[in-house]
């Protein structure tokens, strides 16, 4: 998997914090935001007072994992902040959910959360409440696809709006099992196990 932009990090990022919380019930720490990290090919550059460095040639990821939250800043290695994002994990005590949010940094090219809805994980039953489209990037002779699978398809289709993309919040025109976003130029492609 080749990350060449911020969003191409934090959207598997996401995903992989959301499944560590429904496997163990707790947020990461910051040995798990390392094995997660080298997982998506990044090498570490510092480690130092409770804040990681980690890199690759077109990304830089900055995180910080605390007992009461997890926050990880993503940026283009150029420093162009216009794309950049920060993925949050924390446990809501009102809701009495953990939650995993992508925000953008700029508020003009995205519409609010990234993958369209949070994750929300009830804290007790840690049961999914909430319907994120999330997955991790391929790119192929048409483009780069956001790859997500049937499961998470089929809850956004009778939960959500399919033709919204759910990485810049615009309109997306499908084609069998792949759509297209004349928006941001990214595609989303259903795989089906």
């Amino acid at each position: 998997m080749k990350l060449y932009e911020p969003v191409t990090l934090a959207m598997p990022l996401a995903k992989r914090i959301g499944e560590f919380i429904l496997n163990e019930g707790s947020l990461p720490e910051g040995e798990e935001i390392r094995e997660f990290m080298r997982e998506f090919g990044l090498e570490e550059s510092c480690l130092d007072r409770g804040m990681g460095v980690y890199r690759t040639k077109f990304l830089v990821a900055l995180a910080f994992p605390r007992r009461e939250n997890v926050v990880i800043d993503v940026i283009s290695s150029s420093g162009e902040l216009s794309d950049a994002v920060e993925v949050i994990a924390y446990k809501d005590n009102e809701l009495g959910a953990f939650v995993v949010e992508i925000l953008p940094a700029n508020d003009l090219e995205y519409e609010g959360n990234i993958g369209i809805e949070p994750i929300i994980i009830n804290e007790k039953t840690l049961e999914l409440e909430s319907n994120p489209v999330l997955g991790h990037f391929e790119g192929d002779g048409e483009g780069l696809f956001l790859v997500i699978d049937g499961e998470t398809y089929s809850r956004w289709k009778e939960n959500g709006d399919p033709h919204t993309c759910p990485i810049c919040g615009g309109g997306l025109a499908w084609k069998g099992e792949r759509a297209y976003c004349q928006d941001c130029g990214y595609g989303v492609k259903v795989v089906k196990e």
